[in-house]
């Protein structure tokens, strides 16, 4: 189970990674507040930054876990982690860009996630007490309209979206990253584009273990990590991911997981939460300047991704060409530049 539980949170993430080959252009020591790492007066201090942040939902009170890093009081993004049940653990490479950008952000573990409560009452995984559970946080860490910029990743993306369509009034930016806006799509483009690009005697005996909904066992993990997560999920042999997501999936929820992306992991399958989730039709109400991130080797279709940004009012979409579904770790020089370039546009009116 251990095992299964480490595999399994790859894939949707629930987000995740990427080593540049070229190291991005350092900027002008200007462009870095002097005030940034001052933290005089901060309410967070103690503790580093971490805050523990009480969230109201029907089934009682909890708390979730983040984490402030720098201050900017234009510029505050809110990182949402991929799984569902995923960690933010996922986006500490965030530390080694957007500080020196002079960029405040958030981790952040979202309820059942492992730094925050995880109760076990399943009716909690729920998509629209995602939202609120997101607008509680908003509130308490003091994000509003002059400076909170949202990032989705994965999974994360959904809740970015779903958070838009609600409560874009709250928002100066929205990112959507390697994430579709239609699960049956998604599962379309799995099933005709990425499957037949496997070997093919690879893919007849993934299926065979699909179609028995065998998904816990040990040969059909294998076969997906070796084939389909080093081309789709993280393009690097397997020992040489980075420890972050390495522990990322360590503390994967399961029941969060499952629940909501099903146990396949070769698409969104069984009775999961989100397997007819869609909202391609509701795109032109998110006004809000938008940065969509697609890469070549996603395992979702880029070309999704760059007509999203068609779709929205105020939209831009950002290409890694040499990434999969992870690409702030497998082109992180692409995916870095564009996106703190979208930021710095939207607080200078550029967009």
């Amino acid at each position: 189970m251990k095992n299964y539980v480490t595999i399994l949170s790859i894939f949707i993430g629930l987000l995740m990674s990427c080593q540049p080959t070229t190291a991005p252009p350092v900027p002008s020591s200007d462009t870095v507040s002097s005030n940034y790492l001052d933290n005089t007066g901060k309410d967070d201090r103690f503790m580093g930054g971490v805050k523990m942040i009480p969230i109201k939902t029907p089934k009682g009170d909890f708390k979730v876990w983040t984490k402030r890093v720098g201050n900017n009081p234009k510029m505050k993004v809110l990182l949402l982690h991929g799984g569902p049940g995923m960690t933010h653990e996922i986006y500490e490479c965030f530390d080694g860009y957007f500080p020196q950008e002079g960029i405040e952000y958030y981790y952040y573990d979202q309820l059942g996630s492992y730094y925050s409560d995880q109760p076990k009452d399943l009716s909690l995984w729920d998509l629209p007490r995602f939202v609120e559970e997101v607008e509680q946080v908003r509130k308490a860490l003091g994000l509003n309209k002059d400076n909170f910029y949202l990032f989705g990743q994965s999974w994360g993306g959904i809740l970015a979206s779903e958070y838009a369509l609600k409560y874009q009034q709250n928002l100066k930016g929205l990112i959507i990253s390697n994430m579709v806006m239609s699960i049956p799509e998604y599962q379309k483009y799995s099933d005709e584009v990425l499957a037949p690009k496997l070997p093919p005697e690879v893919l007849k005996e993934i299926m065979k273990y699909e179609k028995a909904e065998d998904y816990g066992n040990e040969r059909y993990l294998s076969l997906i990590t070796e084939h389909y997560y080093t081309r789709h999920v993280i393009r690097m042999p397997q020992d040489e991911w980075p420890d972050p997501i390495n522990r990322g999936f360590k503390h994967l929820n399961p029941d969060v997981y499952v629940t909501m992306q099903g146990p396949s992991e070769f698409g969104i399958k069984g009775d999961a939460t989100l397997k007819n989730w869609d909202i391609k039709d509701q795109l032109k109400k998110i006004t809000v300047p938008t940065l969509t991130i697609g890469a070549q080797h996603d395992t979702m279709d880029p070309e999704h991704m760059r007509w999203i940004s068609t779709e929205v009012k105020n939209g831009r979409y950002l290409h890694c060409p040499n990434g999969s579904h992870l690409c702030q770790f497998d082109d992180q020089e692409n995916f870095f530049t564009g996106l703190v370039r979208f930021v710095k546009d939207v607080d200078e009116g550029k967009m």
